[in-house]
C-alpha cells in the first residue's frame, strides 16, 4: 500500500482531497471545500434525507451501480475509486454541468446548458413537491437514482415502491403525495438518462490505482489483506457503511482509533450458495449490504413478513451503505438481522489471520454490547442453511412503520410432525430482540413447546413460560409491561398462521402483501 490522496470522480473530472481527518464527512467535504451547497446537513444521523447523493461503482460486469447514500455520515475516504453525484449533476448530464440558473428557491436543483430541467426536478414543480424547500434536494436524488434504476430495467415503479425508495427522505411541510405524484410523473416526460461513458472511463482510471492507505485510514482490496491488516493492528476499528459509527464522530463527536474499511474487499460484499461441510448454504459475505442481503434472504423465503422486515429495515440510503455483517456484529440487542437469522439456524464465520472458525449466531452474544470476537479477528460472513425444515416467521414492532428502531423484534420458525389436525411439534426457534440485553431465543418457551401438539392449550404454556425468558427494561421506545405482552401476542399470532386447522394467511396480516403491485 502507499499513501496518497483520495480520489473519485466528481462533476465531470477525477478530483484529489487530502482530508486532515478520515473521518471527514461527505457533507462536509460538499459543502465546505467544493462549494457544492445543494446538499443540505439535516439530522447529521442519516435519519432525515436532506443529504442525499448518489455513488456510483463499478459493478461485477462492468456497469455503472448507483446507489443513493447519506452523505452526513459517509467518510470521504470511502469514496476512494468511486463516483459521487450531488444534486447540482442532476439537471445536466452528471458529468460536469455548467450552472446557469437556479430552480424556484434554489434547493431543487440546477438548470443547465443541456437543457433545462431533469425530469424528476420538472416533476416536482409541476407537482407542487416543494414548499421551503430545504429537504428537496435529498428527494430529488433519491428520485433521481430511483429514475436511472427503472429506465436501466425497463420497468416503472409503483407508487408503493417510490414509497419505498423514498422512506429515508423527510418532508416537514409538502407532504408525501405530491412528492409521490411526482415520481409517477418524472417517468411520463422524454427519457433523460445520465452519459455513463465518462463515468465508467475514469472509474476504470482509480482501479488502476493503489489501495489507499494513511496512517488513520486502511482500504484493503482483498480478504488476505484484511485479516493481514486486522491480525498487526488489532486495536484498529473495522468500518463498513459507517450507518453506526458515522453517528460516533456527528453526535458523540468521539475520536476514532485507525480504521480499516471492508468496503474494497470484494470478497466479502459476494452472495453466493455453496456446500460448506456437505450442507447446502447461503452465504452472505460480511460485507454485503442489508439491500443485498435481504434481497437474497427473501429470494430464498419469499414471505410476506420477511419483506416486511426488510422494507422496513431503516430506509434504502441506510440499507445501501450498511451491511448485514456490520448489523450482526454490533450486537445491539434491537438489531433486526439477528432475530431472523438466529430463527434460520444462522452460522457466523470468524476470520482471525489464517484461521477460520464458526458458531451458531446464538452462541456469538455474550451480554450487552459484548460478542465472542477475539483480538484480531473479525466477521468474514454469514452462512444460512439452505435446507430449512421449519415454517419461518419474522415480525417488528415500533412506534413507527418505516425507518424506525424496534421496540420488540422476532423471528420464529417450527416444523410440525404427525398426521393429526393439531400436529406435533417437532422442532422450533424462537428468537426476539428486545427484549434482553442480547437477541436470543427463549429456551424455556421452546421447551414447553418441543414434543406437544400445536394446539391452543401448548401456546399459553408457551407464552408463560416466556415470563421465565426475558425481564426487559423499560426504555423510550417500551415499557417492560408493554414488551412483554406484545412477545407473547407475537406468539400468538404465530399459532394462528401456522396452525393446521384455518391458518390465517399471511396476506391477510401483511400491509405490502395486500398491495398486489409490490409482488
Amino acid at each position: 500500500m502507499s499513501t496518497r490522496p483520495i480520489r473519485f470522480f466528481h462533476r465531470g473530472a477525477i478530483v484529489e482531497a487530502a482530508p486532515a481527518s478520515a473521518t471527514r464527512t461527505v457533507l462536509e467535504w460538499l459543502r465546505e471545500e467544493a462549494l457544492c451547497t445543494g446538499t443540505k446537513e439535516g439530522c447529521a444521523e442519516g435519519d432525515c434525507g436532506a443529504c442525499t447523493v448518489v455513488v456510483g461503482e463499478l459493478g461485477a460486469h462492468g456497469a455503472l451501480e448507483m446507489k443513493p447514500v447519506n452523505a452526513c455520515i459517509r467518510f470521504l475516504p470511502t469514496l476512494d475509486g468511486k463516483a459521487l453525484f450531488t444534486v447540482e449533476d442532476v439537471a445536466g448530464t452528471g458529468c460536469g454541468v455548467r450552472d446557469v440558473g437556479a430552480v424556484g428557491n434554489g434547493h431543487a436543483g440546477v438548470a443547465s446548458a443541456a437543457g433545462g430541467l431533469h425530469p424528476a426536478q420538472q416533476a416536482m414543480v409541476e407537482c407542487h413537491g416543494s414548499q421551503c424547500g430545504f429537504c428537496t434536494p435529498g428527494f430529488v436524488m433519491s428520485l433521481w437514482a430511483c429514475y436511472e434504476r427503472h429506465h436501466d430495467a425497463g420497468t416503472r415503479p409503483t407508487r408503493q415502491q417510490l414509497a419505498d425508495d423514498l422512506s429515508g427522505n423527510l418532508c416537514r411541510c409538502t407532504g408525501y403525495r405530491p412528492i409521490l405524484d411526482a415520481g409517477e410523473k418524472m417517468f411520463e416526460a422524454a427519457p433523460r438518462r445520465l452519459d455513463t461513458a465518462p463515468v465508467l472511463a475514469a472509474l476504470q482510471t482509480l482501479a488502476g490505482d493503489a489501495p489507499l492507505s494513511r496512517p488513520d485510514f486502511h482500504a484493503p482490496r482483498t480478504l488476505a489483506d484484511l485479516a493481514t491488516l486486522c491480525a498487526a493492528k488489532p486495536d484498529a476499528r473495522l468500518l463498513a457503511g459507517s450507518t453506526d459509527i458515522g453517528l460516533w464522530v456527528t453526535k458523540q463527536f468521539r475520536e476514532l482509533p485507525e480504521l480499516i474499511y471492508v468496503g474494497d474487499v470484494a470478497e466479502l460484499r459476494a452472495i453466493d450458495e455453496r456446500d460448506v461441510d456437505g450442507q447446502p448454504m447461503l452465504c452472505i459475505g460480511a460485507g454485503a449490504t442489508l439491500e443485498d442481503a435481504w434481497a437474497a434472504l427473501h429470494r430464498r423465503w419469499p414471505l410476506p413478513s420477511l419483506r416486511d422486515m426488510w422494507l422496513r429495515f431503516a430506509s434504502l440510503p441506510v440499507r445501501q451503505a450498511g451491511t448485514m455483517g456490520g448489523n450482526v456484529a454490533n450486537g445491539s440487542p434491537i438489531g433486526d438481522s439477528a432475530p431472523v437469522l438466529i430463527a434460520l439456524d444462522a452460522r457466523i464465520v470468524l476470520r482471525q489471520g489464517e484461521r477460520v472458525r464458526r458458531m451458531p449466531l446464538a452462541d456469538f452474544y455474550v451480554d450487552y454490547m459484548k460478542n465472542r470476537l477475539e483480538r484480531g479477528e473479525f466477521v468474514q460472513a454469514i452462512e444460512v442453511p439452505l435446507n430449512q425444515p421449519r415454517t419461518l416467521r419474522t415480525y417488528k414492532i415500533s412506534k413507527r412503520f418505516d425507518s424506525d428502531i424496534s421496540a420488540v423484534s422476532a423471528g420464529f420458525g417450527i416444523e410440525l410432525d404427525g398426521d393429526s389436525t393439531v400436529g406435533t411439534v417437532k422442532s422450533v426457534r424462537l428468537a426476539f430482540g428486545g427484549m434482553a440485553a442480547i437477541v436470543k431465543r427463549a429456551a424455556a418457551a421452546e421447551a414447553a413447546l418441543l414434543g406437544q401438539p400445536w394446539s391452543e392449550a401448548t401456546l399459553a404454556a408457551g407464552i408463560a413460560a416466556l415470563a421465565q425468558d426475558f425481564k426487559p427494561l423499560t426504555d423510550m421506545r417500551a415499557s417492560a409491561a408493554y414488551r412483554a405482552q406484545v412477545a407473547g401476542n407475537l406468539l400468538r399470532r404465530f399459532w394462528l398462521e401456522t396452525r393446521r386447522e384455518s391458518p390465517l394467511a399471511e396476506s391477510d396480516v401483511s400491509v405490502f402483501a395486500r398491495d398486489a403491485s409490490i409482488g
